[in-house]
């Protein structure tokens, strides 16, 4: 905890963005703001504005803020952070925080505390970076449910799933943040296309594009810590039983495959993949542990042969997080009322 607070008390603040283009912009786009909330038609750019795109991404952030902010302090955001903002007219509601077994990240080290208290401030202020960008129009935090790692370790068929939970040990907070670091970079860069020009004019791609740049430290250093801690342990494969963890993350990205493949939907989703119709695939890429210089190393999720990073689109990512592969599904997961987005419903 302490290391949090001396975290903000730094003062380090992303929210300059407002001052230099954010009035110009949101203004543009707020009177065609369309807050309808869940949809079953396909969503177009016809439907959606950058206010929507903008809120899609604080949906995600809410919900990693809160894994982290437990995982750090066992506490959550605060209520500040979570309601909506004075002036809101939208439909949304503030949620809940259904904790389970959430909590402070057992035997940790003082170092790993660190860590963890770092990621957990970062995403906090991106849930505030976003709000303040959005004003009046930022959605507040839908319900969402900490306890779903247990079912999703289940449906991974990870051993002992139904018990799993990533604030047992270090080892396991690794595949909470493996779950949702991977599927942040990709939902940022699978946004990224559906921002206007008049959104890029006013700074949304570029603001985007830090948070993105934010969310891939985290998601290279939780990579190189489950194949590092391999290493050291004495693993020379991921299913070792020296090491089980990246054995372990990479059932977790076998199962987000499953759920997103054949799915397509608003925004460009990368290589392989396309946006608004069409077919999609897999954009996973499984963790190995080097035995020698020779063997390749997936630490990065990216296509092969150009290195690009993966992108998701809006259905993917909803796929995900709800632990659905289904059309047509609204909510469920991490999100049990569905997310506070014109994007909810998937459509593909």
């Amino acid at each position: 905890m302490d290391t949090l607070e001396k975290l903000y008390n730094k003062g380090v603040s992303r929210r300059n963005f407002m001052a230099g283009a954010g009035a110009l912009g949101a203004a543009s786009v707020l009177a065609g703001c369309s807050d309808s909330g869940s949809v079953a038609a396909p969503v177009t750019s016809s439907t959606y504005t950058d206010l929507d795109v903008l809120n899609f991404a604080l949906n995600l952030e809410y919900l990693e803020a809160q894994f982290y902010l437990y995982a750090a302090t066992g506490k959550g955001l605060a209520t500040a952070d979570t309601v909506a903002p004075s002036g809101y007219t939208g439909k949304y509601t503030v949620g809940t925080v259904t904790v389970g077994n959430a909590g402070l990240v057992a035997g940790t080290t003082a170092q790993q505390q660190q860590i963890i208290s770092e990621i957990a401030y970062e995403e906090q202020e991106h849930v505030r970076f976003l709000r303040a960008a959005l004003g009046s129009a930022a959605v507040p935090m839908p319900s969402i449910d900490l306890s779903f790692f247990a079912p999703l370790a289940t449906a991974a068929g990870i051993t002992g799933g139904s018990t799993f939970s990533p604030f047992a040990s270090f080892d396991a907070f690794l595949i909470g943040a493996f779950i949702f670091e991977d599927v942040g970079v990709t939902a940022y860069a699978g946004a990224a296309p559906l921002i206007s020009a008049a959104g890029v004019t006013a700074g949304y791609l570029n603001a985007a594009a830090g948070i993105l740049a934010v969310e891939a430290y985290h998601a290279g250093y939780v990579r190189t810590a489950l194949t590092g801690r391999a290493i050291a342990a004495g693993a020379t494969t991921p299913t070792s039983t020296a090491y089980p963890y990246v054995g372990i993350a990479n059932q977790v990205a076998a199962l987000r495959a499953t759920l997103t493949v054949g799915n397509s939907g608003a925004g460009s989703t990368g290589t392989g993949n396309t946006g608004a119709a069409g077919s999609s695939t897999s954009v996973e890429t499984l963790l190995t542990v080097p035995t020698s210089v020779t063997t390749p190393s997936a630490i990065v999720a990216a296509d092969s042969t150009s290195a690009i990073g993966f992108a998701r689109n809006v259905n993917q990512v909803h796929h995900i997080v709800y632990g659905s592969a289904t059309v047509g599904v609204a909510k469920g997961g991490f999100f049990p009322n569905g997310t506070n987005s014109i994007f909810a419903t998937t459509t593909a």
